[in-house]
């Protein structure tokens, strides 16, 4: 009997309906004892003695695996093995894994069917025996061993025998490996190598941690032969993260706080010019449609309660524009006879980019080059500022809005100390009203507020000076002594020769004046109250008699009120600081407003472009950074490393340089790039609430990472202070594909390039820092194998080679990432074919560079990673790539279908050769 597989079955990973699981009613079954967070159930499979349909066939096995539910008794398909060739006595190394939340009970059973692969490209097999069991059965075996007979579909004749082997990871398995069918081909690939696993990788203090982060785990099991022929067992995991939603709605909520903010400023700017006016007018109704917009999006984004991941078919969408393509956690988990358990992670997420506005005009990169230039250069209608001052603009405002209550609330604990007559307490309080008050000082101390006064000045219906210049210094000259060389460059200012620069030297150096007389009163009052004690104490003259001199000194000075004394010079503080503000304030908007000013629509669109792209790089940079810690929590060395020097975060983007494509590794070089504003901080989690809180402003961020207390309690001091810990993204692009072959041969690889190189400086200089701020002996564990210097020495010459297609700057940069103990992601398009091939020979690489894979099984392992075959046949509905954000959707799915690996540009030309030749040959 042949059949041709049509993919119509249901896949396994199609769980029972909550409803019915919860059933009272329902028969109650024996759950699998597990450990928490682990496969409930792993098994691997062999067949002995089958026997071929006919004689001299030699059999091409698979087998397929199926789940009897105890339930409704009804089958479903869940995974298949790969195909061995050639053998009646196949050992498959893949194996079989249940992930923690699939319904499986000891009374459920599993069918092994068996089948002759007849035609691999069109999946034409014959049936040639089943069998089934318990999982109890399998659970209670001796030995954990089964061997089962194989029967036709009558149940009749026995075609051999199948043997299904529990696994514990951990476990060392016995037995030769000899007899296994072997597919010999060298093969070139990177150095790779990761930490090894925690002890407590499953730790249930830190379940609620992971279980905020991660969803909907898809497990795959191997076993592969290492050098000296023993067993190694290989776990592959890919989950889907919440964040891929949590973080864009924190982000846009962050947004529109913001604008509304700006907007409100704009809107007590104070009466401007009839040309201003109109612009302000116009730039706050496109302003306030923009929040509009906003508001609309993170409405319809808290309406997506299904799955936890976009699929690429809904990278369109413009209401999912923000949230990350396919996000996934693609983990390794490796248990060798002769090493340690090793974790190897990377995260795949298709390339920030705002697929929604398309890429006719080109990415962020080219738009905002463009912007600028225009805006430089078309300055008759506003006043140009750099992007440099507009980012101190705002800079200034953020730490206004943060200082300015700061302040107050210091002065009020001082004065409260002053009416406690607290000593100690009135000096721990002007110490920290003096901080704050010299960092609000600090701030205005920039040119930029004084250029801004002065625009703002000359743009009021009518300017009335209080003062008039110093006749001896006109105020170009002045300016012309302050101004730093960037501020000379705008011309475009406005001078009024009967405009007072003075009177915003003496409102601000008024706040230090204020501050100095507190300072000033609340010595002279310690002071008075320490000779008053020494008065009280009795102090007298040889004769018994009080020393005059002291009792008129006491006499002199009553018992004062510190309260009454302060609260005057409080209230001066209080108000000189008022009016700064409210000039600062006014002024810095009038930059901002500068930069709306111009283009309005494009600028906006540039604004909301660059947010879209920013969201989808943060919610995979949160996940990488959590998934990092979480990992390396129990290694000191790393959690030194991160808050002396921080982490670098390597993104290897496999996009070309053609067509939309270059939009969109404009778009993703941006959006990495702005992940510089990003900082972490750890704090310890005081409800079940662990889910990461996002604040701060679109020129900087901290990303609030929460630990269980009893984790929390274990790090450094300096992160349990809350230092803030820094990332340092970088990006390598080499695109891989038929449309990179045809950018180098026809068209310009030069973006590629000038990112590389731009990337390359960057890494140069973390490890700089690395090397400068590291104890020599935890540097030293870095040198063990391969010199990073030298690593980085190859790497520069690759990027300097601009050789087509290299390939070994993706292998060299993930290398020397790993040896830094980095974060990993990898990204294409969609983060499906590109990326799914990438991974895989990473992590066969690993295994055989790291864990003594056996050179004869490398492009075994690599079929075996990459075989569809092996998670059964999909339809459209099963395939999260071709679906859609549903209720009830299936788990997700990206492991790996067969395709072309293009490693090799020649490969790629002669596969271009002759596709062209058949298309000539069917067309004559």
């Amino acid at each position: 009997m042949e059949i041709k597989e049509e993919g119509t079955s249901e896949e396994g990973q199609h769980f029972l309906p909550a409803a019915q699981a919860n059933d009272p009613e329902v028969i109650q079954f024996t759950s699998i004892q597990k450990i928490p967070n682990e496969p409930q159930l792993e098994f691997i499979l062999a067949c002995r003695d089958l026997v071929a349909p006919v004689s001299d066939r030699k059999l091409n096995t698979v087998v397929q695996i199926s789940v009897i539910h105890p339930v409704e008794q009804t089958l479903t398909r869940y995974s298949s093995t790969e195909i061995v060739e050639g053998t009646k006595d196949p050992l498959f190394l893949t194996g079989v894994t249940f992930p923690p939340d699939y319904p499986i009970y000891e009374e459920t059973r599993i069918k092994l069917t068996v089948y002759d692969v007849k035609d691999k490209s069109h999946d034409t097999r014959s049936f040639l025996g089943c069998a089934s069991f318990k999982v109890g059965e399998l659970l209670k075996s001796k030995e954990q061993l089964l061997s089962l007979s194989l029967r036709t579909s009558d149940g009749g004749k026995v075609v051999g025998t199948i043997e299904v082997s529990l696994v514990k990871m951990g476990e060392i398995e016995d037995g030769d490996t000899d007899h296994i069918t072997t597919d010999v081909q060298g093969q070139k690939c990177a150095l790779m190598y990761e930490s090894t696993a925690p002890e407590s990788l499953s730790g249930k203090e830190n379940l609620p941690f992971m279980n905020a982060v991660l969803r909907n785990p898809v497990c795959k099991l191997y076993r592969f032969p290492t050098s000296d022929n023993k067993w190694m067992r290989i776990r592959e995991q890919m989950s889907e993260s919440i964040l891929s939603f949590h973080i864009p709605k924190e982000l846009i909520s962050l947004h529109i706080k913001e604008d509304l903010c700006r907007n409100q400023e704009l809107k007590e700017l104070g009466d401007l010019s009839p040309h201003w006016d109109n612009l302000r007018k116009n730039v706050l109704s496109h302003c306030d449609q923009m929040v509009t917009m906003y508001q609309d999006i993170l409405t319809e984004l808290s309406k997506e309660t299904g799955s936890s991941f976009k699929s690429s078919s809904s990278k369109g969408e413009k209401t999912l524009e923000f949230v990350p393509v396919n996000l996934h956690l693609q983990r390794m988990q490796v248990h060798s006879p002769h090493l340690k358990d090793a974790l190897y992670d990377v995260i795949t997420v298709g390339a920030p980019a705002a697929h929604f506005q398309g890429f006719k005009n080109g990415g962020l990169r080219k738009l905002l080059h463009r912007f600028e230039t225009e805006r430089r250069n078309t300055g008759y209608q506003f006043i140009y500022y750099s992007p440099e001052n507009t980012a101190k603009a705002k800079e200034v405002l953020s730490s206004i809005n943060q200082l300015q209550p700061l302040i107050a609330t210091h002065a009020d604990l001082l004065l409260t100390s002053a009416s406690q007559r607290s000593p100690d307490s009135l000096k721990s309080s002007l110490k920290l009203l003096s901080e704050k008050t010299e960092l609000f000082v600090h701030a205005f101390k920039d040119q930029l507020v004084r250029s801004a006064l002065l625009a703002l000045y000359t743009a009021r219906p009518g300017g009335i000076l209080k003062k008039p210049p110093s006749p001896n210094v006109s105020t170009e000259e002045k300016s012309t002594q302050h101004d730093t060389p960037q501020l000379r460059r705008q011309d475009s200012i406005p001078h009024h020769s009967d405009y007072d620069e003075e009177e915003w030297d003496r409102v601000w150096a008024n706040v230090g004046k204020s501050l100095n007389c507190i300072i000033a009163k609340v010595d002279k009052l310690i002071e008075r109250d320490s000779h008053n004690e020494e008065g009280a104490g009795g102090s007298s003259s040889k004769d018994g008699e009080a020393d005059p001199t002291l009792e008129d000194s006491i006499t002199s000075h009553p018992r004062e009120d510190w309260y009454e004394q302060l609260h005057p010079l409080i209230l001066t503080l209080k108000e000189c600081m008022g009016e700064v503000v409210n000039r600062a304030k006014q002024s810095l908007t009038f930059v901002l407003l500068q930069e709306l000013a111009y283009s309005l629509p494009q600028c906006l669109m540039l604004t909301l472009r660059r947010d879209i792209v920013f969201s989808q790089a943060l919610a995979g940079l949160v996940c990488g950074f959590i998934i990092k810690l979480h990992t390396s929590l129990h290694d000191p060395g790393f959690l030194q490393q991160l808050h002396t020097v921080g982490l670098i975060v390597q993104y290897e983007g496999l996009l070309s340089t053609y067509s939309d494509e270059i939009g969109m590794l404009e778009d993703m070089a941006v959006g990495i790039s702005d992940l510089r504003k990003v900082a972490f901080k750890i704090t310890e989690a005081t409800s079940n609430d662990v889910l990461p809180v996002l604040t701060g402003r679109r020129e900087h961020y901290v990303v609030e990472v929460k630990l269980p207390a009893t984790v929390f309690e274990s790090l450094p001091l300096q992160i349990k202070e809350g230092q803030l810990l820094h990332v340092y993204p970088v990006l390598f692009n080499v695109g891989i594909n038929e449309q990179q072959t045809l950018a180098e041969r026809f068209g310009d690889v030069s973006l590629q390039e000038s990112i590389n190189q731009e990337n390359f400086e960057l890494v140069q200089e973390y490890y700089s820092i690395f090397m400068e701020k590291m104890p020599p002996d935890y540097i030293s564990h870095f040198q063990e194998q391969n010199d990073l210097k030298g690593l980085l020495d190859n790497l520069h010459q690759n990027i300097q080679a601009k050789k087509r297609k290299n390939v070994e700057i993706m292998w060299l940069a993930a290398t020397i990432c790993r040896k830094l103990n980095g974060i990993r992601f990898t990204c294409c398009k969609s983060a499906k074919d590109r990326t799914s091939m990438s991974v895989t020979l990473e992590q066969c690489s690993i295994l055989r560079d790291e864990h003594q894979l056996h050179k004869d099984f490398f492009i075994r392992a690599l079929d075996c990673m990459r075989s569809r075959q092996t998670q059964g046949a999909l339809n459209e509905s099963d395939d999260p790539e071709t679906g859609c954000l549903t209720d009830n959707k299936p788990t997700s799915r990206h492991f790996y279908p067969v395709a072309l690996l293009l490693v090799s540009s020649h490969l790629l030309v002669v596969w271009l050769i002759l596709s062209l030749a058949l298309l000539l040959a069917k067309y004559q």
